[in-house]
């Protein structure tokens, strides 16, 4: 018997010791489970497709010569001065087509009407469209923002538009992240929305 004890306690040991010790010491997998406890997860299978398919182009509000047009006039009321940036620097005519976008109808047409007469009086007066003309051209073609300013606004629809765009790209300028930036480094105050600012959409 005690013989038969010996035998069994020295066939376990034996046993005990052709078995790993991490195999000893995981604990047994649980029924219907697929994977025994504690080992690695392993990693999930991502969907992968082309970044051509899964980035589309950017649409934006106005026409091609319409945005032309908007980037042309912005970078002539509002240019980089005195180290500061302008208003190509703070993007501000992508701010607009986006601010346009979201705006009620009638600010809308005022845009588009508007930026569609720049180009064709630029083509009329010049045979270019806005965005092709020199800066004295420019300037000629904008004097109707030279006229006495009045509480009420022109009854020309052209110098209507250029009215309101003047106050909306000097605003989007000086409330962008660039000027913002500029104004706390050159130590100017007042400036740059006091450190709000709105952020490009890409």
């Amino acid at each position: 018997m005690i013989a038969e004890t010996m035998k069994r306690r020295r066939l376990l040991q034996a046993i005990a010791a052709a078995v790993p010790l991490s195999a000893q010491q995981q604990p047994a997998p649980r029924p219907g489970s697929a994977r025994p406890m504690g080992a690695p997860t392993p990693p999930p299978n991502l969907d992968t497709s082309v970044a051509d398919e899964a980035a589309g182009t950017v649409t934006r509000f106005f026409t091609p010569p319409q945005f032309s047009a908007l980037r042309k006039l912005s970078d002539t009321l509002m240019p980089p001065m005195s180290g500061a940036p302008g208003a190509l620097d703070a993007q501000a005519p992508e701010f607009l087509d986006f601010l346009i976008s979201q705006s009620p109808a009638p600010r809308q047409q005022l845009y588009r009407a508007g930026l569609d007469a720049l180009n064709a009086a630029a083509h009329r007066r010049f045979g270019n469209a806005f965005a092709e003309v020199s800066a004295p051209q420019a300037a000629e073609l904008l004097a109707p923002l030279r006229q006495p300013w009045t509480f009420d606004p022109p009854a020309d629809p052209l110098a209507a538009f250029l009215r309101a765009a003047k106050a909306d790209v000097r605003t989007a300028t000086m409330n962008s992240q660039e000027y913002v930036k500029h104004s706390a480094n050159s130590g100017r105050r007042g400036f740059g929305g006091q450190g709000l600012y709105w952020y490009t959409l890409d």
